[in-house]
């Protein structure tokens, strides 16, 4: 749950930080987001 919280937290401070970006750019930090949320399950789980 607190690996979705901090996702949760990225995507709300991406969509009202740069309210202007392009479709492109919102799915390359959705995908960087995504891969950082892997990164911390596997860290935090083991």
């Amino acid at each position: 749950m607190k690996i979705y919280i901090i996702w949760l937290a990225g995507v709300i401070v991406w969509n009202y930080g740069v309210p202007k970006a392009t479709p492109l750019e919102d799915v390359l930090v959705a995908i960087i987001l995504s891969i950082a949320s892997m990164f911390l399950n596997k860290y935090l789980k083991n």
